[in-house]
Order: structure tokens, then sequence, then C-alpha cells
């Protein structure tokens, strides 16, 4: 990648800033890399798993294999331990002595890259993920990181950056001014990122390198707040204006620190037993890094990229999508972002939220992305010209209309397809959408974990109880025969695989209030969301999703079975090892040295 490309390749590395770290769970783990694999796969051996629960996740109930018998990489028996060793007597061995297995966790929605970079800057994260809990704490959060970390600071040309502050979580239930983070310094740009990744707010040499005043107008699809009673930049910055602000700050960030910071990121995703992920809104410089780290042998799971659709059309147009895995990348499809956060209050919703933020009306409702319906119509029916399957962001009901009249448009004009296009969040979709959604063969991807991080926010402050009650409704999917995923879209929340099963079963909030006691699912269908439907969403449900005959050996173990603890305790299931295609790429610290050695 050359430096004249290297500002392109910033710009989505850093698009989703709404990160957050399982630091708990990185200082206690052990990695294993691709080029160190299990001796098994390593001398293309023969592997048997037994010894404890093997949840193939074939059908709509649970249903238990004895054993695994692994070979190339692929599953070649899945069923009775005597069989199996009847196949292979000399196969090495694994004894899970009673630690369950399952799929290999697909991710269904995320920013990769973004993951890395949210290790790398401030963390001004609430508990758990973090200590603030005020500005104050926030400012010497800040301070603390910018006296340890000068080489990065020096990389971004002189931008003090931090990522994860959310205003509902502050003590003062508001978001830091531009006078407040002149604290952490007046001489150097200082941008911190709300964990939405919706919003931002800087200091006074921020705006000013931004070349934002008073009368800068606000561009389209972003938003300039304003003191009261002026039109003076407060130094909160909304949508557009947060990845201007983004492209500015890591313009001059050297290929080597993002490859870095991108490496970085898949371990996290392998220590929670990920084993497929996505670039997600990606631009055209981040899908080249990854395809570039494919190549070099550096990806030893799966990655597909999905670049904006807005932005990237030359790009797709030249490069097109791909089924097949080159090197562990591939291009899967294109992403549309048509609205914002509901949690800051910039989703794009049909009734007006409950609490409108300061200095707007009552009526105040959000807003789209894209105001001209034309111009979403014409992205639309290109990715449908060209076969792209369509992942939209769309969390406000507004906003998927919007997107289900658009496709119903494209549907009406070009070929039936199996096109299993997405709706991504849709964290307000109402009934009738569903319905509709079904009639067109959308998949919902929900965001369930956030009625954790966000639950007693939405009930209080953004959408009332009601409506509150009704986000991410799986359980009406799944009543209307609904096929749908779930993702953390890391890095606005950690990828942590048993916190999202964990909130999809659960809908408990922070303060332990159940949101939406209808819309729970079970523990099975949770876990189907992440494996068996997510690999349908990719178009891969031959090859992954189940532990069945003939898939790739792409598989988790678990400390315990996510079907039979209690449900509550299902967030504290640990990761102790991920394996990808039969090479095991992750241990946790807890099996060291080798309690579960291989043996013939």
């Amino acid at each position: 990648m050359s430096d004249t490309q290297q500002p392109t390749r910033s710009r989505l590395l850093f698009k989703g800033l709404a990160l957050s770290l399982p630091l708990t769970l990185l200082s206690a783990c052990t990695h294993f890399s691709s080029t160190q694999p299990s001796s098994a796969a390593q001398n293309n051996q023969s592997l048997l798993v037994y010894g404890g629960p093997i949840l193939t996740m074939q059908g709509m109930q649970p249903t238990y294999v004895e054993a695994l018998l692994i070979q190339q990489g692929r599953i070649r028996f899945s069923g009775d331990l005597a069989q199996a060793r009847k196949i292979s007597p000399h196969a090495q061995s694994i004894n899970l002595q009673k630690r369950t297995v399952i799929p290999g966790i697909i991710d269904a929605h995320s920013h990769v890259s973004a993951v890395g970079l949210q290790q790398t800057v401030a963390n001004l994260y609430a508990p758990p993920d973090g200590t603030v809990t005020d500005i104050p704490s926030l400012i010497m959060n800040m301070k603390n990181w910018q006296k340890n970390n000068p080489e990065f600071i020096q990389a971004t040309s002189g931008w003090i950056m931090g990522n994860g502050y959310d205003d509902g979580q502050l003590k003062e239930k508001r978001h830091p001014t531009a006078t407040e983070l002149d604290q952490i310094s007046k001489d150097q740009p200082v941008l911190i990122l709300h964990q939405s990744g919706h919003l931002a707010a800087a200091n006074h040499k921020a705006l000013e390198l931004l070349n934002i005043d008073a009368n800068t107008p606000n561009p389209e699809g972003g938003v300039i707040r304003r003191v009261k009673n002026s039109k003076q930049p407060n130094g909160v910055l909304e949508e557009s204006v947060v990845f201007m602000a983004m492209m500015q700050a890591f313009k001059t960030v050297r290929p080597d620190m993002m490859e870095k910071m991108a490496l970085k990121a898949i371990d996290t995703y392998v220590e929670n037993g990920y084993t497929t992920v996505q670039e997600g809104r990606a631009d055209a410089g981040t899908t080249e890094l990854w395809r570039s780290l494919g190549q070099q042998g550096k990806l030893h799971i799966d990655l597909v990229s999905y670049p904006d659709l807005m932005n990237e059309q030359a790009y797709m147009l030249k490069h097109g999508t791909s089924r097949m895995y080159d090197h562990h990348f591939r291009v899967g499809g294109v992403k549309i972002s048509l609205d914002g956060s509901p949690q800051g209050k910039t989703a794009w919703l049909t009734k007006p939220y409950l609490i409108p933020p300061e200095g707007k009306p009552k009526t105040y409702a959000g807003y789209p992305a894209y105001p001209k319906n034309k111009t979403v119509q014409d992205a639309i029916n290109l990715a449908f010209e060209h076969q792209w399957q369509i992942l939209a962001h769309a969390n406000g009901d507004a906003a998927i209309d919007q997107y289900l009249n658009t496709i119903q448009k494209a549907t009406g004009q070009y070929p039936t397809l199996d096109r299993r296009n997405v709706i991504i969040h849709a964290q307000t979709i109402r009934e009738d959408q569903l319905d509709k959604a079904k009639s067109l063969h959308l998949i919902p991807s929900f965001f369930s974990v956030h009625t954790y991080y966000w639950g007693d926010w939405h009930r209080l402050e953004t959408l009332g109880p009601k409506r509150a009650s009704q986000i991410s409704p799986t359980g009406s999917a799944l009543r209307k025969g609904i096929i749908f995923t779930e993702h953390h879209d890391a890095p606005v929340i950690p990828p942590r695989s048993m916190m999202v099963l964990d909130s999809t079963v659960n809908r408990g909030t922070r303060s332990g209030v159940t949101l939406g006691e209808d819309q729970k699912v079970s523990p099975y269908i949770a876990l189907k969301s992440i494996t068996d439907w997510a690999a349908y969403q990719y178009f891969e449900e031959n090859n992954k999703g189940t532990l069945t005959e003939g898939k790739l050996a792409d598989f988790v173990i678990l400390s315990d079975n996510p079907l039979t603890v209690p449900s509550r305790s299902i967030k504290d299931i640990q990761i102790l090892a991920t394996y990808k295609e039969g090479q095991r790429i992750y241990q946790h610290s807890s099996l060291n040295p080798q309690p579960m050695k291989y043996s013939n």
C-alpha cells in the first residue's frame, strides 16, 4: 500500500470508534498463532474430539454427539465415539474432560480494525469496561494516557485521543464541552469519541484545526452542537462531522502502526471464540489492508469486508464480491448507513424522543443520513444490478422504513435472486416492519446486548418504557418465523460472545430490569443466531455454523454448557480454546500447561 493511499485507509480503521476492551480476558490469555498449529493439523493427522457435550447446532432442537473426527481441516465424522475410533483408530485425540464444544462463533456485524484502535487510545468507558464515572475522571484518564503515549500522539501529528465515554453513564449526564477538554491541552487538539461511535467531543484547538467556528454550517448528515443561545460550537459533534474529524486526526498514521492495531484486534476476536469476523462499512484502503494481510499469511481466521456503498462504488465496480476466500479474506457485499444511534439521539425515528437533546424541540425524532430517498434508491439499485449483498445500518424505525421501501422498489425492478440483504441493528423495528422484512426476504441482525448497556437509558431518556421494551425484538422475529442474527458492533461493545449470548437470552439492563420479557429467546436459539443462522447470513451454511460431516472444523471449547447453566451465568462462561479448520489458534491460560494435550 503506497503512502498516498494511506489517508484513505485511515478513514474506516477508526470510523466506528465506540470501542470497549475486555481487559481482564486479555491479561489472562495465551495465544497460539497460525504459524504454530496444533500437531495433528501440522502433521495432517486425524484429530478425535470427545469426552464432553458436543453441541452440533443442527436443527431447531439441541442435538449432541459423542465425538468429532477431523481430517484435513474438515469434519469427517460427527457421531458415536466407538464409530469414530473405528474410522480412524490411530487419530490423535482431545479429551474434553466434560467441557462443552460448540461451532466456531460467527461475527454477524462489527468493525474489526477499529477494535485495535480501541485498545490503543485512552479508555474512557464506564464500568465494567473502564473507570470513567464523571468528567473529572475522564480528564484524568486522558492526561494519564497523554503522558504515557507520546509515540502515538506524534504519529497523529499531535492529536490526543480517547474513546468510549457515554454521557448517559457520566455523573453530569451530559457531554464534556470544548472548554472542559481544554484542561487536557490548549495547544494540542483533543478528540474523544462517544461509545456509540456516532458522536464526539473536541477541544478548541481541535475545532480550530477542523475549521469549525460560529460561521460553519451543519454538513449533510451531521450536526455541530452550539453553546446555548449562541452559534459558537460547544465542542460536541454528531455523525458526518465525527468522521471528518477522525479523518483529520489519523491522516498521518503510518501503515505499520495500523497493521499492528489490526492484528491486535484479530487476537481479541479469537480469544472470544470468533472464527469468522466482519469489517463493516469499510473503505478501499482498509479492505486492501486486510487482503494484503491475508496474502502475507497473517490472517488465521476468516474476514469478510463490506465496503461503504456510498463512498466506494468505484472500488466495488472494479473488484466486486466473492463467495470464496483468498487466504481467509473476501469481499462479501456492501454496507450503507441510513441513520445514527438511539443512545446518542441521532437515530431516525417516526415518533419523537422521550427527552430531546438540549436545544431541540419536543417533536425532535432524529434525522436521516441521506434525506433524499432518490440518493438511497440509486445506491440500492446499483447493488441489486451487480448482485452485491447489502447490509444497511438502520436503528430508527423511520430509517428502517426508508430501507424497506427502497428494497421493495428494487425487488420489483431486478431479477429475483437469493440476495440475503440484512438490516443491521434493527433496534426499533415495528411488528409491521418485521412482516414486510419477511416478505422481502431480509435478515434482521439484532443488537440485543444494547439492552444491558443502554436499556435503562432507553427506558428513562430516549424511548420510554413501552418502546424500549421492544428494542431488538428477537421474540417477535422468532414467532414470525424470521431467521435473525445477533452482533456486538465492536468496538461499540466489546466482542465478548458470551455477553452477546447472555443479553439475547436475559435482556437484563445495568440496573437489573428485564427489558421486554416477551422478547426473550432460549439459549439454544440465541446460539443459533451466532452460529448456524450467522453462517446463513454469509451464504456459508454449507461450510460453517454446525458441527456436521463435511463442514470446516471451526469449533470452540467452553468451560460450561450455555444450555444447562443458570441463564444469568451465561456471561461468565469462559472461552477455553478456539480452533480454526482443526488448528488450535487460541488456548486460555487456565488450560496451561497442557491439560487437554493431544494423545494417540
